[in-house]
């Protein structure tokens, strides 16, 4: 299968920089972010969790508002292009196990997270970027604010991440 994303990425070697349909972005290795990720949820707990899923959350909206006011994508074509070069950047193969543009909520599989990875043996979800990034998808698609939940992660052993993302609930079912 061909990578669109690295046959479109743009490298502007006199700035150092980056890019994809004219938005920045940087390689690191998901040890890096991990480790930043273990020392915020050691200091603050679930606040630290908070915050990751916030840093998520800032660049999966700010990305699905630039494919919608920008590139004219359908909400359907918001989330499978998102989808797609989610595991096109690295972040894991990501499959849409559910879609309910009425109902407002859908269900993503991921396999082999480089979070969940490299964050090792845990007693729960630890992919709270991912988590932030499809709840700021989500929010934009569903144009309402969303919950986002991490049901299963690999990180505690699961098969795969699930990420149920819906509004106005913040249970499983609803």
């Amino acid at each position: 299968m061909e990578n669109k994303i690295l046959k479109e990425l743009k490298f502007n070697q006199s700035g150092g920089e980056l890019s994809f349909k004219g938005v920045r972005y940087m390689l690191i290795r998901p040890e890096t972010l991990i480790e930043f990720q273990k020392k915020v949820e050691e200091l603050l707990g679930d606040k630290g969790k908070d915050l990751l899923y916030q840093s998520g959350f800032k660049g999966g909206s700010l990305s699905a508002l630039k494919y919608r006011d920008v590139f004219h994508f359908s909400d359907e074509e918001i989330i499978d292009f998102m989808l797609e070069m989610g595991g096109e950047i690295g972040w894991g193969h990501f499959s849409l196990v559910e879609m309910d543009l009425r109902k407002k909520r859908m269900v993503i599989d991921v396999i082999n997270s480089p979070f969940a990875l490299a964050y090792g043996k845990s007693d729960g979800p630890v992919c709270h970027f991912t988590r932030g990034a499809l709840g700021g998808k989500g929010e934009v698609v569903f144009r309402q604010p969303v919950t986002a939940l991490e049901v299963q992660c690999q990180g505690k052993g699961d098969r795969n991440c699930r990420f149920i993302i819906q509004v106005g609930c913040a249970q499983v079912e609803c």
